[in-house]
């Protein structure tokens, strides 16, 4: 769910967006919310749904001289830069202007609301993300658009609660999700599983990309490596009577995973975990596909 407030005075916009972790960045959910400017501005009943759908002119009146310098992507470039540095709950049009060293009036020449800009810092991202050599097997297209969106989501953890908030229809999320849907076709499912098998596929990268950038972020806030703030962890655990058996079973899985450091195992883990997936794919496939895969 989207939701995006403001006043059309010179107050900054407010906006509150739900943390529903729905699309994974390729699914286009519907979204409502509330219109991005006041009552005065626009009518009662309008509904903010994307800054790529709402294409009307800006609601309120412009005062001055639209800035020198200042443009769209100037303003979205700032804009990543400073929820990677600050995160998404202390993101503001103000702190915005005065990265840009312009006014925060001098913001609503390009966009209506703080909404706005989420929505387009989280399209630039997704270009990040390069795109699967053709002539490799699915399977290998797979694994390598896995591990871009993992790793995309752990450099960029602000993104992780807003690809579920917004609809994804951004340019760059589109040619992602064109990448993820040509590997799909060409693992012979039938169309009616193909939509199972993305979700199956991508969703669990969100998941695990999620939870890896923020223990990232924790442990990077209190100043102890991955392996340091485990280990902390796991004798808090082991110090503790009714948690010791369950801390030795946690030592055993570990020990026979492999792995010296937290990195290590987990990267053991994503791999083995998606081979599931595509052994998964590969065997639906076989069961229920059309035909032979095409490479």
């Amino acid at each position: 769910m989207v939701s995006a407030s403001g006043s059309g005075s010179g107050t900054e916009p407010e906006s509150e967006s739900a943390s529903g972790p729905e699309a994974s960045g390729l699914d286009s959910e519907s979204a409502s919310g509330a219109g991005s400017a006041s009552g005065a501005d626009r009518a009662p009943d309008t509904v903010r749904t994307s800054v790529w759908l709402d294409r009307r002119t800006p609601s309120r009146s412009r005062r001055s001289e639209s800035p020198a310098g200042l443009d769209r992507n100037r303003i979205t470039e700032a804009s990543v830069r400073l929820l990677d540095a600050d995160g998404l709950a202390k993101f503001s049009m103000r702190r915005l202007a005065a990265e840009l060293d312009v006014t925060a009036m001098s913001l609503y020449w390009y966009v209506d609301t703080k909404d706005d800009l989420l929505e387009l810092a989280l399209d630039s991202v997704y270009a990040e993300i390069a795109p699967p050599r053709e002539a490799d097997d699915w399977r290998d297209r797979l694994r390598d658009l896995a591990r871009s969106y993992r790793e995309l989501l752990v450099r960029h953890i602000w993104i992780s609660p807003l690809a579920g908030t917004f609809l994804n229809i951004g340019p760059n999320s589109m040619l992602f999700s064109y990448a993820v849907q040509d590997i799909v076709r060409a693992t012979g499912l039938p169309l009616e599983r193909q939509t199972g098998a993305l979700s199956a596929v991508f969703q669990f990268v969100y998941g695990f990309g999620t939870v890896e950038g923020h223990f990232k972020a924790r442990c990077d806030a209190t100043g102890l490596t991955q392996d340091e703030y485990h280990q902390r962890a796991m004798g808090t655990i082991r110090a503790q009577p009714h948690m010791r058996e369950i801390a030795v079973y946690s030592d055993d899985i570990m020990a026979a995973r492999g792995g010296d450091t937290v990195e290590e195992m987990r990267e053991r883990d994503f791999v083995f975990a998606l081979d599931l997936l595509i052994a998964g794919i590969e065997t639906m496939s076989a069961r229920t596909g059309t035909g032979t895969p095409s490479p």
